[in-house]
């Protein structure tokens, strides 16, 4: 029996937040496209996220939001999709939205909303879709990318990689990107986790036994640092400001927090002034949750009334709540990890296409790529503007 064969102009892999964007731009430019995805339904991440409520763009995208070996590749894909030309799309669907701290934009209702809209577009330009099928052979010769599914052979002079990373393994998340990437000369910058909680060893027991106390921080590490919540977890640090930091963060490094952002230079002395018979950790538990007010004083060691305690000891003290060290043993690894850092190489790809310098026909977009952004939206800022960059070029 003779293998049946199709033919489109473009096969997208991958029909989360980048593919649909680069099949809908590519499908309404009045080309034939087939999207091929291995889980049931189209975008299972944006269906999580957001607490369900998808955090689909943020208002302050700029290139110096998102990591790579080359801080440069973003900006022309950002510049020409920006925050604003999604939001136009969003507001055309009838989706209402707001923003919550941050520039976070997010829908008054469902994330169900963005993917509906996305294949309501997808739909407009004539895009099919193959869900539930695995690729099980792609090639490329003669000019032309194949992929078999099943017992059909789908033909094309343009391959998209939009499969994502390997975060969040239980919706569906593979590393198959790579293995597509390097079978056709495209270099990988070693993934990693990002946007992930980190661990803390057996030294740190105690901060790990405040599990469910939240604080505003400011975290560094490096010359980076991040004013946000944090998280005490029953394995280590989350929250906003643990997940950004995260990112930044390589293993064996220490972080620093300060507990107290808000604190002029010398409060613990003003303090002991104004109260020389208070104890440091009453003092503390003025502007911090009891349970860590109580693990600081203990960590500190400064027991008695601040009026015995000498300034030197009292600016040690506050140096250290301003620097608090901690040496994470690692992170909860890609089951916890919003996001992949690394990829794909942007060395291998044009910045204005996606397109891969080498292969012509060949684009990678998205999380695929090597380009990672900060927590609130940043990383569908990417999907879009690197999908819309690669339909606009099909």
């Amino acid at each position: 029996m003779a293998q049946q064969q199709q033919h489109w102009d473009a096969i997208i892999l991958g029909a989360g937040a980048a593919g649909l964007m680069a099949a809908l731009t590519a499908g309404q430019r009045g080309r034939r496209v087939l999207v091929v995805d291995h889980n049931d339904e189209p975008g299972r991440k944006i269906l999580i996220s957001g607490g369900g409520r998808c955090n689909f763009t943020n208002i302050h995208t700029a290139p110096d939001r998102f990591l790579s070996a080359n801080p440069h590749f973003a900006k022309s894909a950002l510049s020409r999709y920006t925050p604003q030309d999604f939001l136009q799309l969003v507001e055309a669907h009838g989706i209402a939205w707001h923003e919550k701290t941050l520039g976070q934009l997010f829908c008054d209702g469902s994330a169900k909303q963005i993917v509906a809209m996305l294949m309501d577009d997808c739909e407009r330009g004539g895009v099919q879709f193959a869900f539930g099928a695995a690729a099980a052979e792609v090639s490329h010769a003669d000019g032309q990318f194949v992929v078999r599914l099943g017992g059909v052979t789908h033909r094309a002079p343009s391959l998209v990689i939009a499969t994502g990373g390997p975060a969040i393994p239980k919706i569906g998340a593979t590393a198959f990107a790579y293995e597509l990437a390097r079978q056709f000369g495209l270099k990988v910058v070693q993934p990693r986790p990002a946007l992930v909680p980190f661990t803390l060893g057996e030294g740190e027991a105690l901060f790990r036994s405040l599990s469910g106390v939240a604080v505003p921080v400011v975290v560094r590490c490096g010359k980076t640092q991040f004013r946000e919540a944090a998280l005490f977890t029953h394995k280590g640090l989350s929250g906003p400001a643990m997940l950004q930091i995260s990112s930044y963060w390589t293993h064996g490094e220490a972080i620093h927090v300060d507990f107290l952002p808000d604190m002029d230079r010398g409060w613990l002395m003003d303090a002991k002034r104004a109260a020389p018979r208070a104890a440091l950790r009453s003092v503390l538990a003025r502007s911090l949750p009891e349970r860590l007010a109580d693990a600081l004083a203990e960590r500190l060691a400064l027991p008695g009334e601040l009026g015995a305690m000498s300034d030197a000891k009292l600016r040690a003290a506050e140096e250290r709540l301003a620097r608090w060290p901690f040496t994470p043993s690692g992170t909860e690894g890609f089951a916890k990890a919003e996001v992949t850092a690394g990829g794909i190489a942007t060395a291998g790809l044009s910045s204005q296409t996606m397109a891969a310098r080498h292969l012509p026909g060949l684009y990678a977009v998205g999380e695929a790529v090597d380009v990672t952004g900060w927590l609130g939206g940043y990383n569908f800022q990417w999907a879009w503007a690197s999908g819309h960059a690669a339909g606009t070029a099909i």
